[in-house]
């Protein structure tokens, strides 16, 4: 008996810690997706993510580098070009066993492997090499901090727009520009 309310007691934890995940909800010009967001494993990623979101300032940014077959990357320029004003750059949480898969979302960065701002990427496959494999910069991975969970079916879409090179700056620019509308926590 005392087994069995250990066990009963287990599985209701379970279901409210699964319950008490962050969702966000991105809404796109091409759809909306839903995140779930890891703050256990990625909690300096996250923390990031959602001060952007709650202060609104992803929405009316675009993606603005599709690469069909590997990422979609948006949340750091705006519909004219414009790059977005960010935060201080944040520790790189690469090492925090979330993998670069499809469907996930990661921190974007530079170079220098503590550079991740605003932009994110999800990933439309396994990306296995975008995981930390080293210390070095080239070796050290992208942050990944959640997954999709309903609407991949329009990152799949946004991955197939069309592309340009704009600006001397942008190689991989989609045509139609893809908006990032809004994102917001569910339930609020």
């Amino acid at each position: 008996m005392k087994k069995r309310l250990i066990l009963i007691a287990l599985l209701i934890f379970s279901a409210v810690a699964a319950q008490a995940a962050t969702r966000v909800e991105m809404k796109t010009s091409m759809g909306t997706i839903t995140l779930e967001l890891n703050e256990e494993q990625a909690p300096i990623s996250v923390k990031n993510f959602l001060a952007y979101a709650e202060q609104n300032l992803y929405d009316g940014t675009i993606f603005h580098r599709v690469i069909k077959n590997f990422m979609i990357q948006g949340g750091g320029f705006d519909k004219a070009l414009h790059r977005k004003q960010t935060r201080p750059p944040i520790k790189n949480e690469a090492g925090n066993g979330l993998p670069n898969v499809k469907g996930s979302i990661a921190m974007a960065r530079t170079g220098v492997v503590d550079s991740a701002t605003n932009q994110f990427f999800i990933n439309l496959k396994d990306n296995a090499f975008l995981n930390q494999r080293g210390q070095s910069p080239s070796l050290y991975g992208y942050a990944v901090f959640g997954k999709v969970v309903a609407g991949m079916e329009v990152v799949e879409k946004i991955g197939k727009v069309r592309t340009i090179a704009k600006n001397n700056q942008f190689g991989d620019y989609p045509e139609p520009q893809v908006i990032i509308e809004s994102v917001r926590r569910v339930g609020e």
